[in-house]
């Protein structure tokens, strides 16, 4: 998990945005190195998550892989901090809805298999 510092401040995955040029899991792999100074080996697709009231800043969408690491974190790039953390064991309010994502990752590590799509009363894909 990375502190972050710039707004929104607080606690949250890594991650950031695809370059041109770059597939989504290249960025995934490279987006983990720059704000943790891990490398990351993917090993499944979580999921994407699209609610356009996730991210304060306008409408993002993620996709969220589940990956391997090698080294210890640090901060670096936007994040004033990193730390490796127990999905069980998680205190702090996180920032854009990656409270949804690590219990999406907790059914993964329960039943081997990302959850099932769900949809808001308004029929988006949350």
């Amino acid at each position: 998990m990375i502190k972050r510092m710039n707004p929104p401040h607080g606690w949250a995955l890594p991650g950031g945005f695809v370059d041109a040029g770059e597939s989504v899991e290249a960025a995934a792999v490279r987006e983990a190195e720059e704000e943790t100074g891990l490398k990351v080996s993917l090993t499944a697709l979580l999921g994407c998550y699209s609610d356009p009231r996730r991210d304060p800043r306008g409408h993002t969408a993620s996709i969220v892989y589940v990956a391997t690491s090698r080294g210890l974190p640090r901060a670096r790039s936007d994040a004033s901090q990193a730390c490796i953390a127990n999905p069980d064991d998680i205190t702090v309010h996180l920032v854009f809805d990656h409270e949804r994502i690590l219990a999406d990752y907790r059914y993964f590590l329960a039943h081997g298999s990302a959850p099932q799509w769900r949809m808001d009363k308004s029929r988006q894909l949350l």
